[in-house]
């Protein structure tokens, strides 16, 4: 915690924070929106952090819902297996490619406009993914979603980190990471409902469309109850760091995800070979710029902190087995076990359910044990997925939602065990100053990961699937995420024993 932040640890419930008097620019007819909260003091109230953290689930939540939806949709739309994955990919490149820049509009311009703004374009590019005619125009529609997302998401972590201090500053952190793991499990489920109710004959669109009503609620609410938050030292645009950030994901990303429905053209390899030197050029980039005294889009220094950089090592390989399981088991359940959208999306209830009680007890666990919480939360995800390999193994094609549950109930304790402790320790060093940088790096390397994660895990799945067939082909990505597991473990054990 910064020590302008501690300072105000005292007022972090009840008491009010210093703030201009200067009216924020660009409500209705130039009236005032607010006061500015210049990163210091304790604003954010309890509706206003429901609202920021519904702004966290939504993006999270359509990273998901689309999974289960996904054999609708090409029944519908004719969109075959290309399209399909651009379908899911679309919307995680923007989104992670725009995620940094999108923290650094926050806190140049106002964390509460951006995240207004990231709303109210979530909910009219939900809208065009809801009534779209055909699949490129779905495709776009999804690109143009994930980058409103991409505008609002890094603008909660910066106003949470901002707009709170002390306890409340870490309970709020807590939430958040438990909103974060929340809504993804919850997504696929939410998916596989909408896609059975069929509401008014709207089937797969509905996951779509009930985004809209959410938005508007969502802006209603944070025009009333969050504060305007933006950095007293704003840094202007890094147009070279943000063109060659960007580069280096797009060159990773899309080769992986669209490779193997492709038939890996020459192009995915031409770009895999770019990628180690887009980011060599990247890292020169910002290197040179923090020596010649500019602010780089990702400081080095930001990553020079010992919590934020073994933070990140751990989210990486967590956030690779997350999304992978997740995109693979929706699959698996519905075409390998043949079970309908709900049931397949009921099946991740145990781990919803496991998920939201390990955050709850998270941070009574933290104060006691510290980071040790990440390194049992990696014991119990281990534990969960070994025993999905046993079910797996001897119960195939007779599995059923009760053979699953163990298994799948364990594996969310130990997510919700790490998740939420990994992003408060990440976010504990950041200066107030840089919270939307430094939310905006923490995100994108969860979200580049998660996309990451259905690349290579689902690419791996489907490939064995034809080859091997279903059960073994979910038996070795199972194995593949377990190893993932323990690296995570095993990296924990280099985390600071406390958390501030």
């Amino acid at each position: 915690m910064s020590t302008a932040s501690a300072k105000h640890g005292s007022n972090a419930a009840t008491g009010p924070a210093t703030t201009s008097s200067a009216a924020v620019p660009g409500g209705p007819s130039g009236e005032s929106a607010g006061p500015v909260i210049h990163d210091h003091g304790s604003v954010l109230g309890t509706l206003g952090l429901f609202t920021v953290l519904l702004g966290a689930a939504l993006p999270l939540i359509d990273f998901f819902i689309v999974n289960v939806a996904l054999p609708t949709i090409d029944h519908d739309l004719a969109a075959g297996p290309a399209l399909l994955e651009l379908v899911v990919a679309g919307y995680g490149l923007a989104y992670a490619v725009l995620l940094v820049l999108g923290g650094r509009l926050g806190d140049m311009f106002g964390r509460r406009r951006l995240f207004l703004a990231g709303m109210a374009a979530f909910g009219l590019t939900s809208l065009a993914c809801g009534v779209a005619p055909d699949p490129w125009t779905l495709v776009g529609a999804r690109v143009a979603q994930g980058a409103a997302a991409a505008l609002m998401l890094p603008q909660v972590l910066a106003t949470i980190h901002s707009a709170t201090s002390g306890q409340r500053r870490a309970k709020a952190v807590s939430l958040y990471g438990a909103t974060a793991g929340l809504a993804m499990v919850v997504g696929q489920i939410l998916g596989g409902v909408l896609v059975a109710a069929d509401i008014a004959g709207s089937g797969w669109r509905a996951i779509f469309l009930v985004n809209v009503p959410v938005a508007l609620l969502g802006l209603v609410l944070a025009v009333r109850s969050v504060p305007e938050t933006r950095s007293q030292k704003p840094a202007p645009i890094d147009v070279p760091g943000t063109v060659l950030l960007a580069a280096a994901l797009m060159t990773l990303l899309a080769p992986l995800t669209e490779g193997r429905a492709a038939g890996w053209p020459v192009w995915t390899w031409v770009c895999l070979a770019a990628f180690p030197l887009v980011s060599y050029a990247f890292l020169r980039v910002e290197k040179q710029a923090d020596r010649q005294g500019r602010i780089p889009l990702v400081p080095p220094s930001l990553l020079a902190l010992v919590t934020l950089r073994r933070g990140l090592a751990l989210l990486l390989p967590f956030s690779i087995g997350f999304g992978g399981f997740m995109f693979v088991i929706a699959i698996a359940l519905q075409q390998g076990l043949g079970m309908g959208a709900v049931t397949a999306g009921l099946a991740l209830a145990p781990m919803a359910v496991a998920f939201f009680a390990a955050s709850l007890a998270g941070p009574r666990l933290v104060r006691r044990y510290g980071s040790l919480v990440v390194t049992a939360g990696a014991v119990s995800q281990l534990a969960g997925v070994a025993l999905l390999v046993l079910t797996v193994r001897h119960d195939w094609p007779s599995v059923s939602l009760l053979d699953l549950a163990p298994g799948v109930g364990l594996a969310g304790l130990g997510q919700g065990l790490q998740l939420p402790v990994m992003i408060r320790i990440m976010l504990s060093d950041i200066p107030s100053e840089r919270a939307g940088v430094g939310s905006g790096v923490m995100v994108t390397t969860q979200q580049s990961a998660l996309a990451l994660g259905v690349a290579t895990l689902g690419s791996l799945f489907l490939s064995l699937a034809t080859a091997t067939g279903m059960r073994d082909a979910l038996v070795i990505t199972l194995l593949t995420q377990f190893g993932l597991v323990v690296l995570t473990g095993l990296l924990s054990l280099r985390l600071p024993r406390s958390i501030g």
